[in-house]
């Protein structure tokens, strides 16, 4: 079974969809700023750190921050919904009006008008004096409410109905199947982004042009997904987020 499920994800679409991942995280590792870079920018202040940030959150910038939100969803996201997109395809060799690439056009569509959001809500933090250039929190304050709201998210009804649905992905494509495969991606986008939005912002902690940050993220939220395993991830990964927030705030005040 296992050797079957690997030969067929050597057909075009799979090449195609894991070329896409892997080209996100190599130019996400093209555009990431080493610790030594922060550092430079801490001594020599915001012009050092402007002329070699070639991603500046100013209105020239925006579009950039889009298209980094973009690949980071794509990068981070796409890998934790390889189960279910391998079930939409096993379902579609039997049924009809099936289209994989129109499901995960559907999926993309979600998390790039995320990336929109999160674009902006970062140039307003960086205006607000909360961020730096690269994405990383300036202010304790901040760090705590996002640690603690993502903390709390966690033991939330809608993250527990939107994992449901992740971990059971045949379930969810028997009761939406004839939504069309557009439709049936858009809302398996929506179902992933309830799962993962909170820990998504976390980037502003952990820096967005991290890419130590990304890896964990996306190892933690694979982890988070798988019906076994998950079930023991999210409410502890809560009292740590929570407990880290704490932290944060008491450090602040």
């Amino acid at each position: 079974m296992v050797a079957a499920r690997i030969r067929a994800m050597t057909a075009v679409h799979w090449l195609v969809l894991f070329a896409v991942i892997l080209l996100s995280w190599g130019v996400l590792f093209a555009m990431s700023v080493p610790p030594d870079l922060r550092d430079g920018a801490k001594i020599f202040g915001a012009d050092f750190l402007n002329s070699l940030c070639t991603i500046t959150p100013d209105g020239a910038g925006f579009l950039r921050m889009v298209l980094m939100w973009t690949l980071m969803s794509g990068a981070m996201m796409a890998p934790t919904s390889l189960p279910a997109f391998a079930t939409y395809d096993d379902l579609s060799h039997t049924a009809p009006h099936a289209s994989f690439g129109r499901l995960v056009s559907g999926y993309l569509m979600v998390w790039i008008g995320f990336s929109v959001i999160a674009a902006a809500l970062q140039m307003g933090l960086f205006r607000l004096n909360m961020l730096s250039a690269y994405g990383d929190s300036r202010s304790a304050l901040l760090s705590a409410g996002l640690l603690m709201a993502a903390g709390a998210y966690q033991f939330s009804a809608i993250k527990e109905a939107c994992l449901s649905k992740c971990r059971m992905p045949m379930t969810f494509f028997m009761q939406y199947w004839a939504e069309g495969p557009l439709r049936n991606g858009v809302r398996l986008g929506l179902v992933c982004l309830g799962c993962c939005w909170a820990l998504m912002l976390l980037a502003f902690v952990g820096g967005v042009m991290s890419i130590a940050f990304m890896g964990l993220a996306t190892v933690i939220m694979i982890f988070e997904k798988l019906p076994d395993l998950g079930r023991y991830v999210t409410k502890p990964l809560g009292f740590v987020l929570l407990a880290a927030g704490v932290f944060q705030l008491v450090t602040a005040l």
